[in-house]
């Protein structure tokens, strides 16, 4: 099997996934120019045919879709192409494919599960390079100070804190109106 790419729509915008014959090599978020997605597609996986997709990757794409409109799969068992990334990304993704949707983590707490404390910036270079943004969920990754950091989809940070919106994930220990437990009806009674 050769490689393919396919697009679809999601509550976030047109979205798209590549796959080879080990698992998906690619995940595209939406761009904000009409064909843009389509374009980077084609520009990062000049070999990738637009097709229809295999029974797993169309229930990728469902799943995803799924995700994306408030669902709380982890995405955790898709199978994907490690042999596209370095080593030391690798470990990155297997840890991040980890944080379960409306949770998060720091870059430093993801550097230590890696037993390399010190490296906060190489993670966070590595969560740069995810080709599988959503199934390795690097919007679930924040700075020490819960600021969203950086975030290389189209919309940078924005982009990351809708998609943790989405997720209902709390990024501060400050409670927000969700959080209260309070009534705007006036007391009984009265």
């Amino acid at each position: 099997m050769g490689q393919g790419f396919m697009l679809f729509e999601t509550a976030i915008g047109r979205c798209g996934l590549a796959w080879g014959a080990a698992g998906l090599i690619g995940v595209q978020l939406p761009e904000t120019a009409p064909g843009a997605a389509w374009a980077r597609l084609r520009k990062r996986y000049p070999d990738a045919v637009e097709t229809a997709p295999p029974a797993e990757v169309d229930e990728a794409a469902d799943r995803i879709i799924d995700l994306l409109a408030g669902g709380r799969d982890d995405l955790a068992d898709l199978a994907l192409d490690l042999t596209v990334v370095q080593p030391f990304n690798r470990r990155v993704y297997e840890i991040a494919r980890a944080i379960r949707p409306g949770e998060t983590s720091t870059y430093g707490q993801v550097a230590r599960a890696m037993g390399e404390p010190g490296a906060m910036r190489a993670v966070g270079k590595a969560l740069g390079e995810n080709p599988w943004p959503i199934v390795v969920p690097c919007h679930r990754v924040l700075g020490a100070d819960g600021k969203m950091g950086g975030f290389s989809a189209d919309g940078g940070a924005t982009t990351k804190a809708r998609l943790l919106t989405i997720e209902r994930a709390r990024v501060t220990d400050v409670p927000t109106l969700f959080d209260m437990d309070f009534s705007v009806a006036p007391p009984k009674g009265r």
